[in-house]
């Protein structure tokens, strides 16, 4: 921390050393002819010879990421994003005053540069300098071993020196950027309207999940940050729009984890006319056209693992993969105390008012989900654990409902919608009984959406697929903190 605020001392030095030669060391705008990386392609590949024949000027800007001094000349490397360019310092280019200005260069400091390109004894290509525009002073240095920064907590914390020091961190969140775009793009095109809901509820829903909550002093009334902004579009659905969607932040007062962030983006529409088998296709061509567009290949490499999104992905009813993946006997799945002694031999620990289904649901989350690498539906979950869900024709205690899996990651969440308003009161009835038992993240009795309901909603499917974990599946991240740009930390220590 001394040699720090030591080199901090420095630098406010040569701030007012900047001053006293009438350099502004914070400056207004600087016009660019090119950006690094588009003179870097569109030149590139040109000879020594070539360069020499064909005077390429230009002017471009950058932070100054290296520099080496000799004498009366120096080498630096303006980075512009993840991009870099090596510029030369010439005295006798430059001129005495231009040149004396460079000498209070640092690393970190912004400058617009203005000449030609190019190639160094090394065939380096560089632009040799004729102006040098100061633009900005870093006052704090750049951390030790910045070069391939990998402390967590500062890359993390820091993200503006994680995108300096990482240029491959800058890759991520522009694949992020086309993704979303791509899901957007794509939505438009099905006919889907983008449209915008409520961040702050009076009752939360939509999903299970304990909110943050906060008070809005006007109203005099408690508020919820959006768990899910499923009970909303569904009213739209109510009111006459066909397909809905909305890529939303959504709030859940939950767990830090590698797969868990409080705040996080979710993906999450509506068709009417159509059930969760459409959308179950729909997935399907939604993540295949991405991985084709944004990755040139349906093919994806996860942690050592390839991960193969052509279509068709396997579908697998939830009973049958808690079977399949455990070897149980049947009675397992109809017979608490057989649940229970299943679970033990797990060592699950089972709350005592655990019912059959909740039982078995942690034997599921326990023993299943880690083994779904390949994308795979899980299908027809029980209604227990369905409260938005639409039963099952053929069997009631079941219901239309999908969960997609990847690399042992719920990604989507999707059903045909329960439309039936005297059932979806019973439901919401249920989950009432059960936050008063003391399960903080049951459903709220919503009653203005149930009185939507009784105005009629079509056959409705809709579905939530999690943007975050799209993302770590298309950038090969392990860690959801790497694809959330500021992602959320325990308060940081006074040093």
């Amino acid at each position: 921390m001394e040699d720090i605020n030591e080199q901090r001392t420095q630098r406010i030095q040569k701030l007012e050393t900047l001053r006293a030669m009438g350099i502004q060391p914070y400056g207004t705008r600087f016009d660019e002819t090119h950006q690094i990386q588009p003179l870097v392609d569109s030149y590139g590949s040109k000879t020594k010879e070539e360069l020499e024949h064909d005077t390429i000027e230009c002017r471009t800007a950058g932070r100054i990421v290296a520099l080496r001094r000799f004498g009366k000349a120096a080498f630096a490397s303006l980075q512009d994003g993840a991009h870099r360019l090596q510029v030369y310092l010439k005295k006798d280019v430059l001129g005495e005053d231009s040149f004396r200005l460079s000498q209070e260069l640092d690393l970190g400091d912004w400058v617009g540069v203005e000449g030609h390109l190019f190639r160094t004894k090394t065939d380096e290509l560089t632009i040799e300098v004729q102006n040098l525009t100061f633009l900005s002073k870093g006052l704090r240095p750049l951390p030790e071993k910045w070069h391939g920064l990998t402390d967590i907590e500062t890359r993390y914390r820091q993200r503006y020196v994680d995108l300096i020091a990482n240029p491959a961190v800058h890759k991520i969140f522009e694949t992020r950027s086309r993704l979303i775009t791509g899901i957007r793009n794509y939505f438009t095109e099905q006919g889907f309207l983008e449209v915008e809901t409520p961040m702050m509820h009076p009752i939360p829903g939509g999903a299970t999940a304990r909110p943050f909550v906060t008070h809005h002093n006007a109203l005099d009334t408690d508020l919820y940050l959006r768990i899910a902004p499923e009970l909303y579009l569904k009213r739209l659905i109510v009111g006459g729009f066909r397909r809905v969607f909305e890529i939303n932040r959504n709030f859940r007062n939950e767990g830090i984890s590698t797969i868990h962030n409080p705040e996080f983006t979710m993906l999450e529409f509506y068709q009417a006319y159509a059930d969760y088998n459409d959308l179950m296709a729909l997935t399907e061509d939604l993540f295949g056209k991405l991985a084709q567009d944004v990755c040139g290949t349906t093919k994806l490499e996860y942690q050592g693992q390839i991960i193969d999104l052509t279509p068709p992905w396997r579908r697998l009813p939830y009973f049958e993969a808690v079977l399949e993946y455990n070897r149980f006997d049947r009675t397992v799945l109809e017979n608490r105390k057989a649940a229970e002694a299943a679970a033990k031999q797990l060592g699950l620990a089972i709350p005592k008012d655990a019912t059959l289904i909740g039982i078995v649901n942690m034997i599921f989350e326990e023993t299943v989900e880690s083994k779904l690498i390949q994308p795979t539906f899980i299908t027809d979950y029980p209604t227990e654990i369905s409260p938005l869900s639409r039963r099952k024709d053929s069997d009631p205690s079941l219901t239309d409902r999908f969960e997609l899996f990847i690399t042992s990651r719920e990604l989507a969440n999707g059903f045909s919608e329960l439309n039936d308003p005297i059932d979806q009161r019973q439901r919401f009835e249920a989950q009432v009984a059960q936050r008063e038992a003391g399960d903080e993240e049951a459903h709220y009795l919503d009653e203005d959406f149930v009185r939507a309901l009784e105005y009629g909603m079509p056959p409705t499917a809709g579905e939530g697929i999690g943007i975050d974990r799209m993302v770590m599946l298309f950038t090969n991240q392990a860690s959801i903190r790497d694809v959330i740009l500021f992602p959320q930390l325990r308060p940081e220590k006074p040093s």
